[in-house]
């Protein structure tokens, strides 16, 4: 197969699946609008170009890792997008958490002008994307998922097809609902360690790999034990926004989700309380604020 694949948005996400792709032996073009992002491909070892357009007509397969929905609109649809590259057959990996019509718009823009753009967002944290463990969830043409095969491995550590274009955000935001849940349960145990007397890292050894433990919880567990939350691989900010889209999800099915509707409010009170670009561990904080912690106080 062509080597070749192109990464657009080379920011957290993209930069491990870079990395990770050219250690597999691809080559990797790609475009970031922000100039340190592009530096930071090229430092890798890939090839940043000018457009989205360009690095469709330089790869056949383009991952894509956006932050927002304008941003998926203006990368497919817009002058330099890569519905408007020459060629057709173009598959496009869309990994971002947005809403599924603003994804259904750009697969039937690509569909239009002989392109496939195929649903596949990402469960999994930066951290767990250095390290490629990394969970595919995959809908959408499947003879074109079934291609990206190898790229999907490189980057990845299980690859999951769910169906028809679409299932993969539908499986993330289920994924995502638990993930508020197990990350708010984490720092609620932690806390409730630390108001009983019990030193956090003692309350971390015991429950990481006891009954109770959780994914999340052994992998921001350390950083709640630590208080180490500025150097974010998941930001408040990012988790509100993956909330905002699962509310109106639910929404729109009339199904109620009283527990992760009570978990949400944490990340709100994180934001509101200045901690909106922290890693999503500060949940931890937050609840500490709530009941009066102050860990410096404990240690002295």
């Amino acid at each position: 197969m062509n080597r070749n694949v192109g990464i657009v948005g080379v920011g957290i996400m993209g930069t491990a699946m870079a990395r990770n792709l050219r250690e597999a032996g691809f080559s990797i073009v790609g475009y970031d609008p922000v100039p340190s992002a592009a530096e930071r491909l090229n430092s890798l070892g890939g090839q940043a170009l000018m457009s989205p357009r360009a690095v469709a007509e330089a790869a056949p397969i383009v991952i894509m890792s956006l932050p927002k929905a304008e941003a998926l609109t203006e990368v497919i649809s817009g002058v330099d997008g890569i519905a408007q590259a020459a060629g057709t057959g173009q598959i496009v990996i869309e990994c971002s958490t947005l809403p599924l019509d603003i994804k259904q718009a750009a697969h039937d823009v690509m569909q239009k002008n002989g392109k496939v753009l195929l649903d596949c967002p990402i469960s999994g944290t930066g951290a767990q994307a250095v390290a490629k463990d990394l969970v595919i969830l995959g809908s959408g043409d499947q003879a074109a998922f079934e291609r990206c095969a190898p790229v999907f491995a490189g980057m990845s550590r299980v690859q999951h097809y769910l169906g028809p274009f679409g299932r993969g955000s539908i499986m993330k935001y289920i994924a995502n609902h638990l993930v508020t849940i197990h990350n708010v349960a984490a720092a609620e145990a932690m806390v409730l360690g630390i108001k009983a007397g019990i030193d956090p890292a003692v309350v971390y050894d015991t429950l990481a790999d006891s009954a109770g433990t959780s994914r999340m919880f052994q992998m921001r567990g350390p950083l709640m034990r630590d208080e180490r939350y500025d150097e974010p691989t998941a930001t408040i900010r990012m988790q509100l926004k993956d909330i905002s889209i699962i509310d109106a999800f639910a929404a729109d099915l009339d199904c109620a989700l009283p527990v992760y509707a009570a978990a949400s409010q944490v990340y709100h009170a994180g934001a509101a309380l200045g901690r909106r670009e922290q890693d999503t561990a500060a949940v931890c904080a937050v609840l500490e604020t709530m009941h009066g912690i102050d860990r410096t106080k404990l240690k002295s």
